[in-house]
Order: C-alpha cells, then sequence, then structure tokens
C-alpha cells in the first residue's frame, strides 16, 4: 500500500477497508480506522513509516472489527491514541460484545472469528475540539454511533454510511443496526459540499449522489419485500429463509448472524412505523403486514 494524496494533508491508502491519513504536521499524521487485523495494521505502519511520518493519532469511524483490526498491534507499536464517538467505545475495548450483540446471546466459538471480534484496545471518546484541521460528522445507522471525518481538504471520510453498488448487487442485504438513523444519515449525505468523498469500501469520489440514491432504494426494497413475505403470519426465522432465498445468498455462519440482526432491525422499523403486527401462538412469534384502514 502507498498513500494516494487527494488533498494538501489528506491521504488514504486504498485497501479492504480504505484508511485515512491526514498529516498533523511535517511529521506526525492521523490515521482514520485501521483495516481488518493485525496484518493491515503492519501493513499501514510500513506504508506510513516509509514517508518518514509517525502514527500519533488513530480515530475509529466505528467499531465493527475491519475497521478496528489493526488497532492493538498500531497502539503497541507507536502508543498512538484512539478515539472514538461514546457509544462505539464498548465494543472497541470489548469487542466480544461485536458477535454477541449480533447472536443475541453469548456467541459460540464459531463466530468469535477475526471478521466478527477484534482484538481490544483501549480507545477515548472523540472531543469536539479535534485535531486543527479534522471535523466530526455524526453518521449513525450503519452502527450505534458511526462517525465520519472531514478533513481541511474539504475530503470527507465516510465509513459505512455508503455501500458500494458492487455489494448491492451481489449481496442486496447490508449490515445495518438502525434503519430509520440509516435513512436520516443518507439525507444527511445529500447536503454535503466535499471535494472528495472516501467511503470505506468504495472507491473515492467526487460525487455521492448516485450511491445514496442506490443505498435508499435497496433499503426501501427490502421493506416492501418484507412486508410482502409478511402478508400472512410467518415466523423471524421463515422469513430470514425467503430472505436469503429470494437473493439466492448462501447461509453460513456470518451471513447468518449479519443478514439475521439487520432483518431484525427492518422489523423493529416496521413495527414502529405501524406497518408489520406481531403475535405470539405457540410460544413461537408471528409477524404480519397490518391491514390498511
Amino acid at each position: 500500500m502507498e498513500p494516494i494524496q487527494v488533498g494538501e494533508k489528506t491521504y488514504y491508502l486504498k485497501n479492504a477497508t480504505n484508511i485515512g491519513i491526514y498529516k498533523l504536521n511535517e511529521k506526525d499524521v492521523c490515521v482514520i480506522d485501521t483495516g481488518n487485523d493485525k496484518d493491515a495494521g503492519k501493513k499501514i505502519l510500513k506504508a506510513i513509516t516509509e514517508q518518514g511520518w509517525e502514527i500519533t493519532t488513530i480515530i475509529n469511524t466505528h467499531s465493527h472489527a475491519d475497521h478496528i483490526g489493526g488497532n492493538q498491534v498500531l497502539q503497541e507499536r507507536t502508543g498512538a491514541s484512539i478515539y472514538a464517538s461514546e457509544e462505539e467505545i464498548p465494543f472497541i475495548e470489548h469487542p466480544l460484545l461485536e458477535p454477541s450483540m449480533l447472536y443475541g446471546g453469548y456467541p459460540f466459538l464459531g463466530l468469535q472469528n477475526k471478521f466478527l471480534c477484534a482484538k481490544k484496545s483501549k480507545a477515548t471518546a472523540i472531543a469536539k475540539d479535534l485535531p486543527e484541521g479534522l471535523e466530526v460528522l455524526s453518521l449513525p445507522g450503519h452502527s450505534p454511533d458511526m462517525i465520519g471525518i472531514k478533513t481541511s481538504d474539504n475530503v470527507y471520510f465516510l465509513g459505512d454510511a455508503l455501500v458500494s453498488q458492487e455489494t448491492i448487487d451481489k449481496y442486496h442485504i447490508f449490515y445495518l443496526y438502525s434503519i430509520e438513523k440509516t435513512l436520516q444519515t443518507l439525507n444527511a449525505l445529500e447536503v454535503l459540499t466535499g471535494t472528495v468523498y472516501i467511503p470505506s469500501h468504495v472507491e473515492a469520489t467526487k460525487s455521492i449522489h448516485t450511491l445514496i440514491d442506490l443505498n435508499r432504494q435497496k433499503i426501501e426494497e427490502i421493506q416492501q419485500k418484507i412486508l410482502e413475505i409478511c402478508l400472512f403470519p410467518i415466523s423471524f426465522e421463515d422469513i430470514l429463509k425467503k430472505i436469503f432465498d429470494t437473493y439466492h445468498l448462501v447461509m453460513n455462519t456470518n451471513q447468518y448472524v449479519l443478514v439475521g440482526s439487520t432483518i431484525r432491525s427492518y422489523l423493529s422499523y416496521l413495527l414502529d412505523e405501524n406497518k408489520l403486527e406481531f403475535s405470539f401462538e405457540d410460544n413461537k412469534i408471528y409477524f404480519k403486514t397490518k391491514e390498511k384502514a
């Protein structure tokens, strides 16, 4: 990986999870997210030290494993301070919480993998007074308290606020914690006026409007699909099976918890929007689309 310059002080490393770099001065840099694991962290450190820079600050946009996986090795080797939003910190410091939340209980060993459970690191709540030249954006939805970072070069690092067209076309269902907050975040992204936008898993781009529309349309499609599935009372596991079958997805442990948790979030949203109702029969919960008055 080699730093790609997108502004006077702003760079990024193109990776499975794009890594932001902001020069705080001629020597010190702030890194935005750290990739999937310790190997990603080592590659980040190598790419940055080869430039003669030192990592003094790390910002995590959110606490998912592919954004904090390099935290531990970078913190150990550089002594860098790690900052994140307050609600994400417990997951960074106690990573077992992530697969626990997705699964809904203590995760069996098959879920304690590097894709769902990073190594623990120490983080501090991000202050409103960031290093000069950086601003925080609130971008919740994909995770409880995800943030983005704007640099003085008018470059926006957007975390997982937007999913690529390739991912949408391939998987259809992308992980969301809150549907309501995701839709609010998409609305907020529409009014940004950046020079360059860098979502974590999307090519750097000068415009995000088409991508915003694609994300919103797919979310609306999934809602309608669930309402169609629930025309007659149906259990959660059967809803999940129908979603997998409809989109030709293949079930495995990671997909079960990621898609399953996301579908539960859709069900919560549709219940709260008064579009679904639920009932208990024979000690099972059933969901049904509400009839229009």
